[in-house]
């Protein structure tokens, strides 16, 4: 298991009824430690498409409550009970020694490539 890099995409529901999302970050699991990362700029973009309360929700969870994240199982209670607000693609796992890919790797092309920007 030493060699697996497992992550999860955090998804922001913008029309849930569709399925419309934006990708807000990554969530990354590596030798038993849980990492965040998420895109400020697209965090902000959010302040246009929800109320402020939820915006606050929204802006709360992934700034500071996925943090505190530490384990698989508290992953999918939040994805049942964000109220339709976030949403985290299923846990994948990738094999490292056979794909040369990282968490700054996943970030990059999942959520927000600055360089392209």
């Amino acid at each position: 298991m030493e060699n697996n890099l497992q992550y999860s995409i955090i998804y922001a529901d913008i029309r849930p009824e569709i399925q419309e999302r934006l990708s807000l970050g990554v969530l990354t699991i590596e030798n038993n430690t849980v990492h965040v990362r998420h895109s400020e700029k697209k965090l902000r973009v959010l302040k246009q498409l929800y109320s402020p309360r939820e915006y606050k929700a929204i802006s709360s969870i992934v700034r500071s409550g996925l943090r505190e994240l530490t384990s698989v199982d508290t992953l999918k209670y939040l994805t049942r009970y964000s109220n339709n607000l976030i949403s985290f693609s299923p846990i994948q796992s990738i094999d490292k020694t056979q794909a040369n890919i990282t968490g700054e790797w996943l970030y990059k092309n999942y959520v927000y490539d600055a360089a392209t920007a």
